[in-house]
């Protein structure tokens, strides 16, 4: 099954639930946690997630562009976030597999991210620790990006790696996922497609949403 994860940074701050409950035939609500520190700009924090949590049922697939994750992903899971994702190159191997330790620990799954630039071998000593695998198609700290057909290679082998440990993860693809790429990713191997601009630009969300599963 192809899930489809909107991302509320190219929502309306101004009426974010309004435009929580027009993506509702989503499957997840993807947040992108920025500190200007990780990447070029600031986005949001631990009280929007916990008001996100307020008014959807939808599972909160937190995406956290931050440096040394490991010491708020733990805020992250009490807030509400039922996906917590890191980035691979934020912190010490040690410490990022510590993060995702405490994640899982607190009952959530727990979600490992690669840059553009990370090659996927980057992942191999904290693979059996990932629910999921997050491969950037663009480089994280901007919405509205083009997407990178490179990045494909990368995701299938991910994919190849999963299939020969029996993980079974759940591989995401965020980055200029339109109704033209959704085909290449899923083709690739991506069963979690990350959309902002190409869902809430949409006169028909809901159409949308059900031509970036394929369909």
């Amino acid at each position: 099954m192809i899930k489809i994860a909107p991302s509320i940074l190219a929502a309306d701050f101004a009426n974010l639930e309004r435009d929580i409950s027009r993506v509702s035939s989503a499957d997840y609500i993807h947040v992108d946690v920025m500190d200007g520190i990780f990447v070029p700009n600031i986005t949001v924090g631990i009280p929007v997630v916990e008001s996100i949590r307020k008014v959807t049922e939808l599972p909160l697939d937190v995406h956290l562009m931050i440096d040394r994750p490991v010491r708020f992903v733990e805020h992250f899971c009490d807030a509400g976030a039922d996906i917590v994702t890191v980035h691979v190159e934020a912190d010490t191997e040690e410490n990022i597999r510590k993060a995702l330790e405490l994640i899982r620990s607190h009952g959530k799954r727990a979600g490992v991210a690669l840059r553009p630039k990370t090659s996927e071998r980057a992942v191999l000593p904290i693979l059996d620790k990932c629910d999921l695998v997050l491969v950037m198609t663009v480089e994280p700290g901007f919405g509205g990006q083009t997407f990178m057909p490179e990045m494909m290679s990368k995701l299938q082998l991910l994919q190849v790696w999963s299939r020969q440990w029996g993980l079974n993860q759940e591989l995401e693809v965020d980055g200029g996922i339109d109704p033209v790429t959704c085909k290449t990713v899923i083709e690739s191997g991506a069963n979690v497609l990350v959309a902002g601009s190409s869902i809430y630009s949409a006169e028909d969300i809901p159409f949308r949403i059900r031509q970036l599963r394929g369909k």
